[in-house]
């Protein structure tokens, strides 16, 4: 229903990507398509304080940065929020942003998490919880999907999987809202660095509360794990549960808004959906490709490297764009089409390569498991209201989506 401006492809000198404003009140399809067609990777010059940073947006240089760890490393952050401004104060700590034999130990650690009964769990859980809330809505009638359905479907499956208590669950989600992302263009900055102290708070007690306990759940895990006979310390228990918690909310959230939006938008998907003309397994696969919950991954380079003809001094910043990777016409038949029946669909929504998302289980299952509960519970979604896109350079999502629900 809202209709933002296209931005200009001729203007690129004057774009600048890093920038949380152009990605919510502007389309930029139009410049995604210009720079992989005339300059796939593409050097953004400083803006004032801010650094210059490499824009590569065509899929097979995507795919090349990912792959490619004896020239590109995350250490020094993995998006331009933190590249740009200092580097990540969780590097060699959180799992996203380490890297060589520490993040592969850490990483078999968090895997053990992701175990087939705490699997099962959850995706039976999950089923319970999107039912639910549809049904929710129904009563309504006129709700908010991304406040009253959206939001609450990952929260429980994140949460299950740390085992938080229930009576927590409600106070990081709001905090999780504001970390990486905020609803308004001039929300202080203040904001979203409270926000992520109080997670990091709250899992530092958490993770403390659980030293010495036996269970499956990945605070547990970490509390009590030993790697090369050591602990984990403080920074990298906090870290790591922060990084699940954000990780796990916020791509899933992002895209099942998404993916209601696009269903309203095009109504002989909506149809194929609730007719069964389509496998659920590919239909979350094309929901995840389409939503893009996350804009980009940085990579710092670690030597000099060659990408896409282009020639790339270590230590520059560099930009992988999903959002135009997984539009790229010559990997996506017709890609700028939302069809719930594409196969294959190789897109970059999880990333690729060592850093491939560990969440990627749980945002696979959230997508499914709204497609299901439309398909049986929904009849209609109609659109009532403007949709309201966040504020970030790393997040795409909405903060409102007001919609009709028909049993």
């Amino acid at each position: 229903m809202t209709t933002r401006p296209i931005a200009d492809p001729g203007a690129l000198e004057d774009l600048d990507l890093a920038s949380p404003t152009l990605h919510a009140e502007y389309e930029l399809g139009e410049v995604w398509r210009h720079l992989r067609a005339h300059h796939p990777v593409h050097w953004q010059p400083p803006r004032g304080s801010q650094r210059g940073f490499w824009v590569i947006t065509r899929y097979a240089d995507v795919n090349q940065v990912y792959q490619d760890k004896a020239h590109f490393g995350t250490e020094n952050g993995n998006a331009l929020a933190t590249l740009l401004h200092g580097g990540d104060s969780a590097s060699g700590s959180m799992l996203a942003v380490t890297d060589g034999e520490r993040h592969d130990k850490v990483r078999g650690v968090l895997k053990r998490g992701f175990s087939k009964r705490m699997l099962d769990l959850i995706g039976h859980s999950l089923q319970e919880t999107v039912d639910g809330l549809l049904r929710g809505a129904l009563e309504k009638g006129e709700c908010d999907a991304a406040r009253d359905v959206s939001s609450n479907v990952p929260l429980g499956a994140i949460c299950d999987l740390l085992e938080i208590p229930g009576d927590d669950r409600k106070y990081l989600l709001d905090l999780t809202a504001h970390a990486w992302s905020s609803d308004y263009a001039d929300e202080p900055p203040e904001e979203s660095w409270v926000a992520k102290n109080e997670i990091l708070l709250y899992f530092s007690r958490l993770a403390k509360a659980r030293r010495g306990a036996t269970g499956d759940d990945m605070v547990t895990l970490l509390a009590n794990c030993h790697i090369d006979g050591m602990p984990l310390n403080q920074a990298e228990l906090m870290a790591n549960c922060y990084g699940l918690m954000i990780g796990g909310d916020e791509t899933g959230r992002h895209a099942i808004t998404g993916t209601i939006l696009a269903l309203i938008e095009n109504p002989g998907q909506w149809r194929a959906l609730k007719n069964g003309d389509v496998d659920l397994a590919t239909a979350t696969e094309e929901a995840l490709r389409w939503t893009v919950p996350s804009l980009h991954g940085g990579r710092t380079a670690t030597a000099d490297v060659v990408v896409g003809g282009r020639e790339i001094a270590a230590g520059d910043v560099v930009s992988v764009w999903i959002s135009s990777a997984n539009r790229d016409g010559t990997v996506f038949a017709d890609p700028d089409r939302f069809d719930l029946a594409r196969t294959p669909n190789q897109h970059f929504t999880f990333a690729y390569g060592s850093h491939y998302c560990l969440g990627h289980y749980l945002g696979r299952m959230e997508v499914r498991a709204v497609l299901d509960g439309l398909r049986r519970l929904v009849s209609e979604v109609e659109q009532t209201g403007e949709e309201k896109w966040i504020y970030s350079s790393i997040l795409h999502g909405m903060s409102s989506l007001p919609v009709k629900f028909t049993a």
